[in-house]
């Protein structure tokens, strides 16, 4: 079953597009994003009327935090209701350039989340696939074979407990 939800993103962007800074929320567009939060499908007459605007202002409101990237409104589903039976987390150590390394890992379809982190790893990555064979394939050869990638360790998904974007906005 699909739910859709609203998942929040910090905009950070230069005029050249390259990154700092941050969008700034209003207290309006923020009830908003909890609105949307607590249901993607919520019409924009009834987010209106909770946050005091009208449904014309919610929509332009809303395509604006759309079109600045500072939210994603997305249909949030069950992998293994899809035909992906194998999710991991994967660990990698990287020599030299991160982003370069991320860039690549972003750029592949089976990927679904890539982090810069501290720690062990330099970043992780979220995997989805339609099976062992598939992940071990896209482990060997297309992961560990990146240019500055060093190792790599996988945390294979036996059961998921908890998934929500419903954070909030503080």
């Amino acid at each position: 079953m699909a739910v859709c939800t609203v998942r929040m993103q910090r905009v950070t962007r230069r005029a050249d597009g390259n990154g700092v800074g941050q969008t700034t929320l209003d207290a309006t567009s923020k009830a908003i994003i909890e609105q949307l939060q607590q249901d993607g499908r919520r019409p924009y007459a009834a987010i209106g009327k909770a946050v005091g605007l009208s449904e014309a202002a919610v929509r332009q409101r809303v395509q604006r935090l759309v079109d600045s990237g500072a939210m994603q409104i997305v249909a949030v589903t069950d992998p293994l209701e899809l035909g992906f039976a194998r999710q991991a987390m994967i660990g990698i150590r990287v020599e030299g350039d991160l982003d370069s390394a991320a860039d690549a890992l972003a750029a592949m379809a089976e990927i679904d989340y890539v982090v810069i982190t501290a720690g062990s790893f330099d970043l992780l990555a979220e995997v989805v696939c339609e099976s062992d064979e598939e992940l071990l394939d896209i482990l060997s050869h297309r992961i560990r074979t990146l240019p500055g990638v060093r190792s790599t360790e996988t945390f294979v998904y036996l059961k998921l407990r908890k998934q929500t974007y419903a954070w909030g906005v503080r």
